[in-house]
């Protein structure tokens, strides 16, 4: 299985967190299992969207490609192929980093 094969249902967003530069505090450099998730990610696919009560289909305001700002513990993390990826609701999302 790929990540070309991972379709999130619904308002689901497939993403794969960015890592961070590697951070030194006062010239100690932090080892990975102390440091911190990173809050940027990039979508990799996105569901169909959210259903809402009329029966309509709201389109997802995100697309593939597109670097977001997710909280730390925002979605459930999943592994495909060894790269560790996350998958979350539309609305866990905080924003969209431009430029």
């Amino acid at each position: 299985m790929s990540k070309h094969d991972v379709k999130p249902l619904r308002d689901r967003v497939l993403a794969r967190r960015l890592e961070e530069q590697e951070q030194k505090v006062g010239g100690i450099i932090i080892p990975d299992s102390a440091r911190e998730k990173p809050m940027q990610a990039e979508v990799v696919s996105v569901g169909s969207g959210r259903l809402l009560d009329n029966g309509e289909r709201l389109a997802p305001a995100l697309k593939a490609g597109d670097r977001i700002l997710v909280g730390k513990w925002s979605g459930s993390e999943v592994k495909i192929d060894g790269q560790e990826y996350l998958i979350l609701k539309e609305d866990e999302v905080l924003g969209i980093l431009e430029g």
